[in-house]
């Protein structure tokens, strides 16, 4: 299980507060709310500029995720710079090349192909971002306040989603998507520098040079492990068919859409909240089938077209299980080795991001051919499925932590 060798001893770990008070997490925190900001307002004005050019459910929503299509490659092939010997400096030129390609989203008249093209450079970087930012937080805190941590992170991601949607919807009443592109450019800029001031380069680290055969090699052993193997595919797939339910919305209602997008974001947030900060891991681990249940169930309700509330209170219910990656993160990180702990955090966000991009290119589609409230209730359905289906390897993958760690 990974040590704490590496986290300085001053860290109180108490609560957000507590964590809130350590200069390096502060800033990685604030540079990822800021990011994630960004990235939010961005997805809206793309996804709604493409709506109104194509009028096409699949266009719209591969426009929203189809970054997420991109990080699959930085997982296959550059991912063990995350864990390299200077990763601020790597974490900093990341940032760089992700407001360099926000930018060049806000030039006028910039062709689709070229706007998808962008897309995919910043998911492939991105991905490599965010390896390297979750290899650093493994550092940075101690591995008892680690879920505290990722905690934290999640629910803040839920609460810049929600005033992300709601901000872009109110900016596109009074700019053209080009000037949230803007908006979303100048987050990004602060976010870069925040990291720049605020992160050290970590003295306990690979000598190895990253690329791609240590890549590879970390990934083989990664994807052999029967535990690991298990938790990846439960990150992955559930939750990214549910993300494919939430890539139509914009198709099945345009005037309630940035409501729901704003409810599922909630409910991340209040689901993130409840399951880090009140619950033991323990209790986590328990609870982790019953949340990646409730992640889907509440979609089916799609199936009879229920009104405007109904629905938002059902994508606000399900959205509250997400929380259900904070136990299998807990795990699988308790099955990583020291060294490579950025390259597996970054291959699971990495897998975890590709799944969404997928699960929103089925939903798509789907909706292409059928109605988008028959395709979000497809979709939720093989969700339930494989939830269910998956179980027996989750468990197993618990008892392998067990006995590799004496937890």
């Amino acid at each position: 299980m990974p040590s704490d060798t590496s986290v300085p001893s001053t860290l109180p770990a108490t609560g957000y507060r507590g964590l809130l008070r350590n200069r390096e997490f502060a800033g990685l925190y604030a540079s990822f709310t800021l990011t994630t900001a960004a990235g939010t307002l961005s997805g809206f004005a793309l996804g709604t500029l493409v709506s109104h050019q194509t009028q096409s459910p699949f266009l719209t929503a591969v426009s929203m995720y189809g970054a997420t299509f991109a990080t699959v490659l930085g997982a296959l092939t550059l991912m063990s710079v995350a864990d390299g010997r200077r990763p601020r400096r790597t974490l900093v030129v990341l940032q760089c090349v992700s407001l360099a390609g926000v930018a060049a989203q806000a030039v006028p008249g910039l062709p689709l192909g070229a706007r998808f093209g962008l897309l995919l450079v910043l998911g492939f970087f991105q991905s490599l971002g965010t390896g390297t930012r979750m290899g650093l937080l493994a550092e940075v805190v101690p591995v008892s306040a680690y879920a505290l941590a990722r905690s934290l992170m999640n629910i803040t991601s839920g609460g810049m989603a929600v005033l992300g949607y709601a901000t872009g919807a109110a900016l596109l009443r009074y700019l053209s998507p080009q000037g949230v592109f803007v908006a979303a450019t100048a987050l990004t800029g602060v976010g870069t520098v925040i990291v720049a001031a605020t992160v050290r380069d970590r003295s306990i680290r690979l000598t190895r040079r990253p690329g791609l055969r240590q890549t590879w090699t970390t990934n083989t052993a990664l994807l052999s492990h029967s535990g690991q193997r298990a938790l990846l595919l439960n990150l992955w797939i559930p939750n990214g068919l549910i993300v494919g339910c939430e890539a139509l919305f914009i198709s099945y209602d345009p005037q309630h859409a940035g409501a729901f997008l704003a409810a599922g974001s909630a409910g991340m947030l209040l689901g993130d909240l409840a399951v880090g900060r009140l619950l033991s891991a323990g209790q986590r681990r328990r609870r982790a089938f019953a949340l990646r249940l409730l992640l889907a169930v509440p979609y089916l309700l799609f199936a009879v077209h229920p009104p405007v509330l109904v629905a938002t209170a059902a994508v606000f219910i399900a959205s509250t299980g997400f929380a259900a990656t904070l136990p299998l993160q807990e795990q699988l990180l308790a099955l990583t080795p020291d060294p490579v702990r950025g390259q597996v955090q970054g291959v699971e966000s990495a897998g975890r991001m590709t799944w969404q991009g997928i699960g929103a290119a089925i939903a798509g589609g789907l909706a292409e051919h059928f109605t988008p409230g028959t395709a979000i209730t497809a979709v939720a359905a093989v969700s339930v499925a494989v939830t269910v289906l998956s179980r027996p390897h989750v468990v197993r993958a618990r008892a392998v932590r067990v006995e590799t760690t004496g937890a």
